[in-house]
């Protein structure tokens, strides 16, 4: 199966889901990291921008990612792009691929980086006009989603969750690649923080250690297939 994993910045796709992409990659699924921005160079110096690609390279040989698709949109400043002119891109990606499975951020994330890039991903799966993706989930991005605003019911409140316990450990140490990014306790993106949450979350569903995730949309076919799968 060929699965796009949709990152607005480079370690959400860790953070999120680095433990179900090691095991993709372990079961043989062909997966593809798709990095919608680069740092602002107004805001961030050129060297970390240059850095944190390095680490993410880095990041996804740890976790056996075979393609990488990185795009430049500006970062913080997703939003101020215009919808279509993200998921278009999000849409040829989809057409080129083919993939059966979307893994994108959840809608209700504090950064607007995040909410952009959900609401792309809505229109580029658009189950229409042969649109090969059978399942598309949100993901949780810890110091974004957890900080989002539940006033509006907004809150991230998980459906699915992945058994990871056997890919843990190259989900850390995934995640030590990105040492720019890390921050002492008590912050949430921290190595001892992101290991606590796997634990949590295994703890609700009868795991050891689990990634969990919101469900937006599946459709199975007449013969129980998913659209690739036809």
């Amino acid at each position: 199966m060929n699965v796009i994993v949709i990152a607005p910045h480079a370690d959400d796709e860790v953070l999120g889901c680095g433990g179900t992409i090691a095991a993709h990659a372990a079961a043989g699924d062909q997966v593809t990291v798709v990095l919608l921005t680069r740092g602002n160079p107004d805001i961030f110096d050129q060297d970390l921008i240059v850095r944190i690609r390095e680490e993410l390279k880095e990041a996804h040989r740890v976790l056996g990612v075979k393609d990488q698709i990185l795009l430049d949109f500006p970062a913080p400043g997703l939003e101020s792009i215009p919808n279509y002119v993200v998921a278009d891109q999000l849409r040829k990606i989809v057409q080129e691929n083919r993939p059966g499975l979307v893994y994108t951020p959840f809608g209700g994330d504090l950064h607007s980086d995040h909410r952009a890039a959900y609401d792309a991903t809505l229109v580029a799966t658009r189950p229409i006009a042969g649109c090969p993706v059978g399942r598309v989930l949100c993901y949780e991005t810890l110091s974004e989603t957890e900080w989002g605003d539940v006033l509006t019911q907004n809150a991230f409140v998980p459906n699915v969750f992945r058994d990871i316990e056997p890919h843990l450990e190259k989900k850390m140490a995934a995640m030590a690649c990105y040492k720019s990014q890390l921050r002492d306790r008590p912050h949430p993106r921290n190595l001892d923080v992101i290991r606590m949450l796997a634990h949590v979350r295994g703890a609700v569903c009868g795991l050891h250690a689990a990634e969990a995730f919101c469900l937006v949309r599946e459709v199975i076919c007449g013969n129980g297939a998913m659209p690739q799968e036809k």
